[in-house]
């Protein structure tokens, strides 16, 4: 138990506090203006009466301290010390999927649009963030009909003898070839990012003014380009509901049940609702704290920061968010809790979703519950399936050969236990030993029991089924059910008109007939998933060693290139393509890589392409 005299011993300073347990073993850490105070909230009456604190208190054997100049020092020391030791208390945004941005760096001679997962301070301009790829590329191809900015590197775009397809399309105004001049190439880039940055009242009046120009300088076939790009602009715009007067915003969302929180983000840009994303997470402290700690996580990432942050309820250190997201940002943001008027209906728009986010997640749990029950019942397993592997085997007639686990938890893909394996053993296209290296090599790598699964599914038929069971006698495991899920097949009858396809069948040991589970049937499809996510992650290794030996042998062929300089090239660009889109100047600015061997690497590289150099 935590000595409560040494409360009065604690500094009335700002500071970081660190709660840990009788085995030192860090339970949660939090920031504060005066530490004695913040740190005897939790021991007083008004603490212990709150029992989602008197959880933490029970076990807190010790509270260590670090002192800071100012509050903003304290919320920096409080991120990456919980970064680093990941409290059981703290929140924990750690499976977050990273969200996408649109970047156009206007230094570059024909400025573009390409789609990227951080942001960063590198002068360039910033939009979004989107919710996936796929939006981020939809917002791509809606602009490109608006303002035709070019879409691939100016050096692979002047390999080509003539415009490429996109041209043709009147999605690009090929600035490569020259069909653009520079002045008007840079009034497309303006218009773009006006229009991302939804200042679309500035982009038509000016556009506006531009048709105006040219109608009277009887310029008319450009006027009636600017026509028709400012009709387009106002039906897309027409489409898009504004929310707010102007600016861009997050609009933080809050919803509670016991220690669930759910916290929802609504993005404003340009006034607009462009997006928003939600967070479920485990958090038995105090509202205030969640909503300052997570602000504190979100923003010290590589992501877009607004003009102002609405928050659903005031935060203590607002103030010191706020001077922190400004030096992160480089300009002026707010950290505020508005009251009334359209700031305060959007904060309660972002708390609807946040609930709606955990009513989802909610019937979600409740319906894998009921189809995992399912499954245990029509299969006759021992245990409930929570935890389900699989396993499946890659390989070209033996050749580079993989083996892959994917791990399932509650019916959703848990990304911490999928594994490769590359094959060691096994000499030729055997599929079966194959199989035995991989599932000996699991059992052999974790032998606790509290680390098994409650089901293995190996893709295959009854042999696969026979290796598994083998592998568990060899080994002892005794506490894990087994099944094979095979494909599908053809089966051909030769009066019938059409070929049909029989049911997809699951073996189980020491049962010749399969298991017919009904097709479409919620079991069924949960077992599918897994086996196609295991042949999935199984084929993507299988294709990345592949590649990694096609990129060895294309530049080992290169005079000049050894293992050390190979290395250094794909440290540099990540790819045999990049390399390839790299021109002689960026491949001679890699260091060991001098301009004679550049040119070389560049002519090898190069040799077969349209209008290249032999």
């Amino acid at each position: 138990m935590f000595d409560k005299s040494r409360l009065d011993t604690l500094p009335d300073s700002p500071g970081v506090y660190l709660m840990k347990g009788s085995d030192g073993t860090i339970l949660y850490v939090g920031k504060a203006k005066s530490l004695r105070k913040r740190v005897r909230s939790y021991f007083g009456a008004a603490g212990e009466s709150r029992y989602h604190i008197r959880f933490l208190v029970a076990r807190v054997a010790e509270v260590e301290v670090i002192v800071t100049d100012t509050e903003k020092e304290a919320l920096i020391l409080e991120n990456t010390l919980i970064k680093k030791h990941r409290p059981r208390y703290n929140l924990d945004l750690r499976d977050d999927k990273t969200y996408f941005s649109l970047r156009m760096d206007m230094n570059e001679e024909f400025p573009r649009l390409t789609i990227i997962r951080k942001v960063l301070q590198d002068g360039a301009r910033y939009f979004g963030p989107y919710s996936s790829a796929a939006s981020a590329r939809e917002a791509l191809k809606q602009l490109y009909r608006l303002f035709p900015l070019r879409h691939y590197p100016l050096e692979t775009c002047r390999r080509r003898r003539r415009p490429c397809l996109f041209h043709q399309l009147r999605q690009c105004s090929a600035p490569c070839h020259g069909l653009i001049s520079p002045e008007e190439y840079q009034g497309l880039v303006q218009g773009a990012a006006l229009f991302l940055d939804g200042k679309n009242r500035d982009l038509l009046k000016a556009n506006r003014e531009r048709m105006a120009s040219a109608a009277a300088n009887e310029r008319y076939e450009e006027a009636a380009r600017y026509r028709d790009l400012i009709r387009a602009i106002e039906v897309t715009v027409e489409k898009q509901k504004m929310v707010t007067t102007g600016g861009d915003a997050d609009v933080l969302g809050m919803h509670r049940e016991g220690s669930a929180l759910s916290l929802a983000l609504l993005f404003i840009r340009g006034g607009r609702l462009i997006g928003s994303r939600s967070y479920l997470l485990a958090w038995e402290l105090e509202d205030e704290e969640a909503v300052s700690s997570f602000l504190n996580d979100y923003y010290s990432r590589e992501v877009f920061i607004p003009d102002e942050v609405l928050v659903p309820l005031p935060v203590a250190d607002s103030a010191a968010l706020a001077e922190l997201l400004s030096e992160r940002r480089g300009k002026r943001t707010g950290v505020t809790h508005p009251q009334r008027g359209t700031k305060a209906d959007l904060v309660k728009l972002a708390g609807k979703n946040a609930e709606a986010a955990l009513r989802e997640r909610q019937k979600r749990e409740e319906g894998a519950e009921a189809v995992l029950t399912e499954l245990k019942e029509r299969l006759h397993l021992r245990n409930l399936p929570r935890r389900i592997e699989c396993y499946d085997i890659s390989n070209i007639q033996g050749t580079y050969p993989v083996g892959s686990r994917v791990s399932f938890r509650d019916g959703k893909a848990d990304k911490g236990g999928y594994r490769h394996y590359q094959i060691k053993t096994v000499a030729g296209a055997d599929d079966f030993a194959m199989m035995h290296e991989v599932l000996s090599r699991r059992f052999r790598d974790s032998p606790a029991k509290d680390e098994h699964p409650d089901l293995i599914v190996v893709d295959g038929g009854i042999g696969q089924l026979n290796i598994l069971t083998a592998v568990l006698r060899e080994l002892q495991v005794e506490d894990v059910d087994a099944a094979s899920l095979a494909k599908s097949r053809v089966e051909r009858d030769m009066a019938a008109e059409e070929l049909t396809r029989s049911t997809e069948r699951v073996f189980l040991p020491g049962r010749k007939n399969p298991v017919v589970l009904r097709q479409n049937s919620a079991p069924l499809l949960l077992m599918a998933r897994i086996r196609d996510e295991a042949h999935r992650f199984a084929i993507t290794y299988h294709q990345k060693l592949r590649g990694k030996d096609t990129i060895r042998s294309t530049l080992d062929t290169i005079p000049g290139i050894g293992p050390k300089r190979r290395k250094e090239l794909l440290r540099q660009f990540g790819s045999l393509r990049r390399i390839r889109e790299a021109s002689r100047d960026e491949l001679a600015a890699t260091p060991t890589i001098p301009p004679t061997l550049a040119e070389s690497i560049w002519k090898s590289l190069h040799e077969n392409d349209e209008g290249g150099t032999p």
